[in-house]
C-alpha cells in the first residue's frame, strides 16, 4: 500500500485494549511509545495483535517544538 503521507513511523503493537465502538493501541519505537486511537472495526479489520509490526502514519499541517 502507497501512501502519501511521508511521516510513517514503523513499530511493534504492545498492548491493545478495545472497548465500546473504539480501540487504543499502543506501538513500541525504539523505545518511545505511540498510542492511536482507531475504532474497532478498523482494529478488527487489520487483525492487531500483540507483537505485530505495523506502521503509525502521521498526517499533520503542523509539527510544532518548544524548549
Amino acid at each position: 500500500m502507497e501512501l502519501s503521507a511521508r511521516n510513517q513511523i514503523r513499530g511493534t503493537v504492545i498492548a491493545v485494549r478495545i472497548e465500546g465502538i473504539m480501540a487504543e493501541v499502543t506501538i513500541d519505537v525504539s523505545g518511545q511509545l505511540i498510542t492511536s486511537t482507531i475504532t474497532r472495526a478498523s482494529a478488527e479489520r487489520l487483525a492487531v495483535k500483540l507483537g505485530d509490526t505495523v506502521f503509525a502514519i502521521v498526517k499533520a499541517s503542523d509539527v510544532m517544538l518548544g524548549k
